[in-house]
């Protein structure tokens, strides 16, 4: 009887033990979410797959198994469809010199793409990569996504604009912060399951931004992922694809000859 009493005793220890740090640890997500303190991520490589390295990568988006790339630089700026496992371009047009391609966006069988300090962006159908139509915004044109209904624009700032698809009048703002301070140089982004994953310009971070506060709910630390290539300082992380059939989550960055599918890790 003595026997059993102990390991009866020892078995509770272990059980009041692991509750206890089970108890800690969601203690502590909860109130790191009711407080508005950022969650933060790391990664494992899941696949890689091949990418043009003299893709200067503005825009990534993944719609129909097929990537679409817009890429940047005067004179050298494209719009692209991609194969994935192949990194193969597959279709492509150059845009005029003057224009320093951004950010694309697939919305309702059209690509919209943005161009830096222009203050033009452009409209082309899907499938043919036929010209549509033009349109104008008063700020720089850096990332843009899409909630289904409204499109989202990044230019270098805090401030992410919602714009009408149909007519590209601006329809409201949200400025973003972690805790309370801005966070600035919002770069490429792409909207997944009902939150805007952004690039930070020169930083080997993404946030993920809550679009109607503007807050940042979490923080991607991707440091490391460069160490799979010789890369320069100018060869920084940008471009951000989600494959919302198999939910699978692209990255890669401006030159780089490797395109990653990671898994996110709570850190």
């Amino acid at each position: 009887m003595r026997r059993r009493y102990r390991i009866g005793l020892l078995v509770t220890l272990v059980i009041l033990i692991l509750g206890s740090f089970a108890f800690i640890f969601l203690s502590g997500i909860l109130n790191d979410t009711a407080t508005g303190k950022p969650l933060s991520y790391t990664f494992s490589v899941v696949n890689v797959y091949p990418h043009d390295k003299n893709a200067f990568t503005q825009g990534l988006v993944f719609d129909d198994g097929i990537l679409y790339e817009g890429t940047g630089i005067e004179g050298e700026s494209t719009l692209r469809r991609v194969e994935l496992e192949t990194g193969k371009v597959l279709q492509s047009v150059n845009l005029s010199s003057q224009f320093f391609g951004e950010g694309i966006t697939v919305f309702e069988g059209k690509i919209v793409q943005l161009t830096w300090k222009s203050h033009k962006g452009f409209v082309y159908d899907k499938n043919s990569f036929e010209l549509l139509s033009e349109f104008s915004y008063t700020t720089e044109g850096w990332g843009i996504t899409h909630d289904g209904s409204r499109l989202i624009m990044s230019d270098g700032t805090a401030t992410l604009h919602f714009l009408n698809p149909e007519t590209f009048e601006e329809v409201g703002t949200v400025e973003v912060y972690d805790n309370d301070h801005p966070v600035t140089r919002l770069n490429e982004l792409e909207y997944i399951q009902d939150e805007v994953y952004a690039n930070i310009w020169t930083e080997e971070k993404i946030a993920i931004i809550n679009p109607q506060t503007g807050q940042v709910k979490g923080w991607i630390n991707l440091s490391g992922l460069r160490d799979w290539e010789n890369l320069y300082a100018g060869d920084v992380l940008n471009g951000i694809a989600y494959d919302t059939t198999e939910d699978r989550l692209f990255v890669t960055g401006k030159l780089w000859s490797l395109l990653f599918q990671i898994e996110l890790i709570p850190a």
